[in-house]
């Protein structure tokens, strides 16, 4: 019994040793490699020092046509600094009533105290409809620095968001 054992084992160690004797040859084709060129490459994008746009454009018609937001309730006071630097763009008018926008500014502002992060989602909706126009996910730390600072750099950074989604659109 151990003998047929043993010519099993010696028999797959040998098909195997065989096999990968094979392989290297049928591998050895030469790998294209682009030549060299003095052609200019198109250049990139320079890197953010935000890290990548996380900002999502859902109707760039709809978004033109908006003249008045109101912004709800988010936590962390959120909504008080967006409201503020939404203002300050020019772009929109702040309106105190629901009924009276043309879109409006929902969300969350979630601080995770053991992860030490702030965890932001805000949406631009169509009032009547209910539609998503934009939407931007930031992440940013806390603790150092402190939550009232991450919160504003969030709010900082997503007004830069759609104002950049603002730029792009009326540039096409």
């Amino acid at each position: 019994m151990r003998f047929v054992h043993l010519s099993v084992v010696v028999a797959l160690v040998f098909c195997s040793a065989a096999r990968a004797q094979e392989r290297p040859d049928q591998e050895q084709q030469p790998e294209q490699q682009n030549p060299p060129t003095l052609e200019k490459e198109a250049p990139k994008a320079a890197p953010s020092l935000e890290g990548p746009r996380t900002s999502t454009l859902t109707d760039a018609r709809k978004l033109m046509h908006i003249r008045t937001v109101y912004v709800d309730r988010i936590d962390n006071q959120l909504s008080d600094k967006l409201a503020e630097g939404i203002a300050k763009m020019g772009r929109f008018r702040i309106v105190a009533e629901r009924k009276e926008a043309d879109a409006v500014l929902t969300g969350t502002c979630f601080d995770s105290r053991r992860l030490k992060r702030v965890h932001s989602e805000v949406f631009l909706n169509e009032r009547a409809s209910g539609a998503s126009i934009w939407q931007d996910v930031v992440r940013r730390p806390y603790n150092p620095p402190s939550l009232a600072k991450s919160v504003d750099d969030t709010a900082e950074l997503i007004v830069t968001h759609l104002n950049e989604t603002l730029q792009e659109v009326d540039r096409k």
